[in-house]
């Protein structure tokens, strides 16, 4: 069902290809200065573009996706029996689980910044199953109607209506930019440096130390008196148990211990350099990618907020919107949306969010199962009821607006009010 049809009907007429540039010169070492082969695959093996990569697909992936349906008044409800809620819920296709068909579709889009996934679809225009596609089999056209067109491997062009399209941002609208080839300065800078690392460990050697003789006294020729030199003075000095041991050295010798050299102290800064830049490229906070040097524990919640907002949130709209997109049938638009919930990773800590519930509660927004709902507990019989302080009354109705002494004390209490909404 699924690979017999990729011989979907293309548009007639010209189509216009853009090119993937992962098939171009980045991945044969021409693509930086460091002269080595960047390749998403080869990136993924810098430790901290792992785990920014993988930081965001697998917290993307957690959240809960749902699909809902517009009531009146403003409320909404899960849409349990549209098609597509138990497709996105519970099983995209035959082999994936939700969790796994998203963090493959971010994976993509942090690694190449586009995902291409093949939408299986009933009559009726609903979807039935999603199957990801391999980002280098895909190519994406475009038509003389503007629309995108994609060929995937050496079947004829299908319409946008069969893939799901999920693309970072972008030149020419159609394609992606990949970050590993937008930045395959700093990722090959880092490839680079991970190499030097490890062959200087392979072909190096090193030493802890020296013992020196002065330069009058008689040479040892005898290389079997220098071995027993050494290997007595390692037995009884080095290692832990020999720590801060008292030496005795004889016939004007001295123990000079070697440090770490200027060169291996660049390379170091130029490792966390390169780790920063690359975390810079996802807009991910150092503490939230395990670099803890100037953690700082009272931020971090503040710290999360952060990547919520400004790293996670607009991948999770982007994929909302392409699901809306490619999912929804137009006639649905209006009723139906889908969207992640993020409020579980926007929540502070307990104490914090009990007591912006408390006010809540007490300023008449908040009802008790509107509570419960967001701590993900249960309804109760009788919490769907607001309350209302017996003080307040309408402003308008007792006081003089025209006395200045009374408008600025509005206009306090006014600002007041603001101050504790928006914290």
């Amino acid at each position: 069902m699924f690979f017999s049809s990729l011989r979907g009907t293309g548009q007639q007429g010209t189509l216009e290809s853009f090119v993937d540039y992962w098939r171009g010169l980045i991945g044969s070492g021409g693509g930086n200065s460091a002269g080595v082969s960047v390749t998403p695959e080869t990136a993924l093996g810098v430790p901290i573009l792992h785990n920014c990569v993988t930081l965001l697909a697998e917290t993307l992936a957690q959240l809960p996706l749902e699909v809902y349906e517009r009531k009146d008044k403003g409320q909404r409800e899960p849409a349990i029996n549209h098609p597509l809620y138990d497709v996105l819920r519970y099983q995209p296709n035959g082999f994936q689980t939700p969790f796994e068909l998203t963090e493959c579709e971010q994976m993509a889009c942090g690694l190449r910044g586009n995902s291409f996934t093949w939408v299986d679809r009933r009559e009726d225009g609903n979807v039935t199953a999603l199957w990801p596609l391999d980002n280098n089999k895909v190519q994406v056209l475009k038509g003389a109607d503007l629309l995108p067109y994609y060929r995937v491997g050496t079947a004829d062009p299908v319409p946008a209506r069969m893939i799901h399209h999920v693309r970072w941002t972008s030149t020419n609208h159609y394609v992606g930019l990949s970050p590993i080839e937008l930045h395959a300065e700093t990722v090959g800078m880092a490839q680079a440096i991970t190499r030097y690392t490890g062959k200087s460990f392979a072909n190096g050697a090193t030493v802890s130390g020296v013992i020196e003789r002065p330069r009058e006294a008689p040479a040892i020729k005898d290389q079997a008196t220098v071995d027993k030199i050494v290997e007595q003075w390692g037995q009884k000095y080095s290692g832990i148990d020999n720590a801060k041991k008292v030496a005795l050295l004889q016939e004007g010798m001295t123990f000079k211990p070697i440090s770490m050299t200027n060169v291996d102290a660049d390379v170091v800064n130029v490792l966390k350099l390169t780790g920063t830049n690359i975390a810079r490229i996802y807009k991910i906070p150092l503490p939230m990618v395990n670099d803890l040097e100037k953690a700082n524990y009272n931020t971090i919640e503040q710290l999360l907020i952060q990547f919520v907002v400004f790293a996670l949130l607009p991948w999770a709209k982007r994929h909302e919107q392409a699901m809306m997109r490619d999912f929804l049938l137009p006639k649905d638009r209006r009723t139906y949306f889908i969207e992640f919930n993020l409020s579980g990773l926007m929540r502070g800590d307990q104490k914090s969010r009990y007591e912006a519930y408390a006010i809540g509660r007490q300023w008449g927004w908040l009802s008790v199962n509107d509570i419960r709902r967001l701590e993900n507990m249960p309804p109760v019989p009788g919490g769907d009821l607001y309350l209302q302080p017996l003080n307040m009354v309408d402003v308008s109705k007792t006081a003089d607006l025209t006395n200045p002494n009374v408008r600025a004390q509005l206009e306090l209490q006014h600002a007041e009010i603001t101050r504790i909404l928006s914290q």
